[in-house]
């Protein structure tokens, strides 16, 4: 890790380094021979631009594939408003190569720059730009390296041969809202699905994915800061109404097309594809309510598919990563949530048990299977929040763990291998970053740290994360807590509290790493005690424990948050008579809604981002959880923020982008009317030109001070 700007504050540089992922290693791919690792990273903790690089797991030497900006010529990149929002539905913060794909052999890389097409040989090191129609999303190189099929702005699904021949379109859109060949916004912003085509084993043809989004509503977002600018047109399938339509098709490189076949009516959401060398294509589709879903293979010939699993569940059925697969030898890999366990289930044989809480599927090899798991129930983990990956034979009678620091209960560790290679990366929470290796296997399946370091050029926090670990009350809540740096109890006291949570679906915080806690850490320096706890909801503990809150998001997140605060002020110094809470997205909704329904033990809250009209946010997401509005609409108005604006007794600063296109400003707009319609004071800062993601450098500073100012006059401090 590198040294940081000595004029720097934690907020800047927080901001300025994306949460110190700047210069870090990232995208890690391994060559089928196991010949080379592939990766993202950038020059140095300053600079945002990535570049693709290999390790040669020969020497370990490391080299320079594609740089952007000897192939831009120095030039700025230039994205697309399709590219700008494809990044923002992924989090990605970053700039210059910030996705890429392999063929077969792992020798050719192909990857977008400013909308333009480019490859790389990664033994040679060549890397050339080839003529393409953009500005383009998401190239992908054939298994054979012959071609490279990419989709572009227009909504046109096209081919060029990596000799620099041949561009061509394979499907353009037959109607004015179609696309061919991108995942469309559900598929992207909550099924965790980015790609929208993907290319049959031989190279021969594609998977090709045809969305229609004309159903969907017309959201307009305006920038009130310059009202000279038109507003952006946003489809926008909130809760309720209609999705894209989407579709599937096998492609072939002359453009012959045939369509595949399910039942769309019962199965409208496309999650999961899966196309293996030697296997079925593997398909997995959801209902609308998510929960039904069905395994399909489909027949290459026909187009036709065959049901080869189906699943139900009262709450809600979970997509994971990974899966659904195929062992070499035929085998289905799935991830399973029957009898209440979250188990990885190979063939008809579940092969973890209660003792396991299964995350998803990492790699799925000859012998084993690669998966990342947590805790189960948490009833015999000492601490909360490990994530480690474990590989286990198919018959699931050996089972091995790997952990860059040999201590996977005591770790976050993610993975990706291939030809007996695996690269780790494992953070830990008294280690600022994570420690990347790699390690071969050998003959007899025993692991050795016998190849490479993958040098991480991020910077060092300028503060050091403490955090403290426990399971709180009687439910055993994960929780983790922070105190001042250089707090003496004797000297100093009781501490005036801030909580500090998520709180919901898909938002684990409390994880054994610490670069995740910086956050926490300098609002505890300014003088709280910060409690983060993940209670019923968030990931990580088991089915029960997630859908718990099916059809109440405001009655179990809201009495963990109060549970583990009661619980953790008996061992803490925590002064229960000073108590604030903040929030972004759902922990924003979670923030309002303390002050609003439990004034008696949150004295005052700052929401970011909140989701106020649960009606207003998306299907997918907001039905999993609430179900259909039609169907339950004494639902959402107990789940609604607004439909509490009279009991506001507590000072509350709500915050929000009024660029955002997830969470939009239509939800702090309606917050903040209903609560001057019930002639409740309130604080609302807009923010002019910022998004759901992070704000930039400029203003993370100063808007964190203001939280603190904010939470420290409301709180008497």
């Amino acid at each position: 890790m590198t040294s940081h700007t000595p004029a720097d504050t934690f907020p800047r540089q927080y901001a300025r380094t994306l949460r110190y992922t700047v210069g870090a290693p990232r995208s890690f791919s391994v060559a089928p021979d196991g010949s080379r690792v592939v990766f993202l990273r950038s020059r140095s903790g300053s600079d945002r631009a990535n570049l693709l690089w290999t390790l040669d797991t020969a020497t370990g030497e490391e080299r320079i594939a594609a740089d952007p900006a000897v192939l831009l010529g120095g030039g700025e990149e230039d994205l697309s408003p399709a590219e700008r929002a494809r990044r923002e539905r992924s989090r990605e913060g970053s700039a210059g190569i910030v996705g890429y794909a392999l063929d077969a052999e792992g020798r050719q890389a192909a990857f977008a720059l400013s909308g333009r097409l480019f490859t790389a040989d990664l033994l040679t090191g060549d890397a050339r730009e080839l003529p393409a129609q953009g500005p383009l999303l998401d190239p992908r190189i054939s298994p054979d390296g012959a071609h490279v099929a990419y989709a572009n702005t227009a909504g046109e699904l096209r081919l060029t041969r990596t000799d620099g021949t041949g561009d061509r379109t394979l499907a353009e859109p037959d109607g004015p809202n179609v696309t061919w060949g991108q995942a469309e916004f559900i598929a992207q912003e909550e099924i965790d699905r980015d790609r929208g085509f993907w290319w049959s084993p031989d190279g021969e043809r594609l998977l090709v994915e045809r969305a229609d989004d004309s159903p969907v509503r017309r959201w307009w977002i305006a920038d009130p800061a310059n009202p000279d600018r038109e507003p952006a047109e946003v489809a926008y399938p909130a809760a309720g109404t209609p999705n894209a339509e989407v579709g599937l098709w096998l492609v072939d490189l002359q453009g012959g097309r045939t369509e595949v076949s399910w039942d769309h009516g019962a199965f409208p959401y496309l999650a999961r594809v899966h196309w293996s060398k030697g296997g079925v294509p593997l398909l997995l589709v959801q209902s609308r309510d998510q929960r039904a879903q069905r395994v399909l293979g489909l027949d290459v010939a026909t187009g036709g598919t065959e049901v080869l699993l189906e699943e139900r569940d009262e709450a809600w059925l979970e997509a994971f990563p990974g899966v659904p697969a195929w062992t070499p030898d035929g085998k289905l890999v799935r991830i399973s949530d029957e009898g209440g366990v979250r188990a990885l289930v190979v063939g008809d044989q579940a092969v973890t048990g209660a003792d396991l809480h299964v995350r998803s599927v990492v790699a799925v090899t000859e012998r084993e299977v690669f998966f990342s798991a947590s805790g189960g129930a948490g009833e015999t983990d000492p601490e909360p929040g490990w994530i480690a990956v474990g590989r286990i034979s198919h018959d699931g009678k050996q089972l091995s763990w790997e952990s860059a620091n040999g201590r996977p209960f005591t770790s976050v560790t993610s993975a990706v291998h291939a030809g007996g290679i695996t690269v780790r990366a494992t953070a830990e929470p008294d280690l600022p970053g994570t420690l990347v290796q790699v390690a071969r296997d050998l003959p007899e399946g025993v692991v050795v740290d016998d190849v490479a370091t993958v040098a991480s050029y991020a910077e060092t926090p300028v503060i050091t994360a403490r955090p403290v670990f426990r399971f709180a009350g009687e439910r055993r809540i994960p929780s983790a807590v922070f105190l001042p740096t250089g707090y003496d109890r004797e000297r100093d006291g009781l501490l005036p509290v801030l909580m500090d949570p998520y709180g919901g679906p898909h938002g684990q915080r409390v994880v054994q790493a610490h670069n995740p806690h910086l956050n926490s850490q300098w609002f505890a320096d300014q003088g709280f005690a910060v409690v983060v706890a993940d209670g019923r909801g968030t990931p990580g503990r088991g089915p029960a424990w997630e859908k718990s809150i099916a059809f109440d998001f405001a009655g179990a997140t809201l009495d963990d948050q109060v549970e583990a605060l009661r619980a953790l002020a008996e061992e803490f110094p925590l002064d229960l008579g000073r108590v604030a809470i903040r929030g972004w997205s759902y922990g924003g909704y979670l923030s309002a809604l303390a002050v609003l329904r439990r004034p008696d033990v949150f004295h005052a809250a700052v929401a970011g981002a909140p989701v106020a009209e649960w009606a207003l946010y998306d299907t997918h997401y907001t039905e999993r959880y609430l179900g259909h509005p039609a169907e339950r609409p004494e639902v959402y108005e107990a789940n609604s923020l607004t439909g509490y604006a009279a009991g506001l007794e507590r000072p509350l600063m709500i915050i929000h982008g009024l660029a955002d296109d997830n969470v939009v400003a239509a939800h702090t707009l309606r917050l903040s009317s209903a609560l001057l319609a019930a002639g409740r004071p309130h604080t609302v800062l807009p923010l002019s030109g910022v998004t759901h993601m992070t704000p930039q450098e400029e203003v993370a500073e100063n808007l964190l001070l203001l939280q603190v100012d904010f939470v420290k006059r409301s709180l008497g401090l």
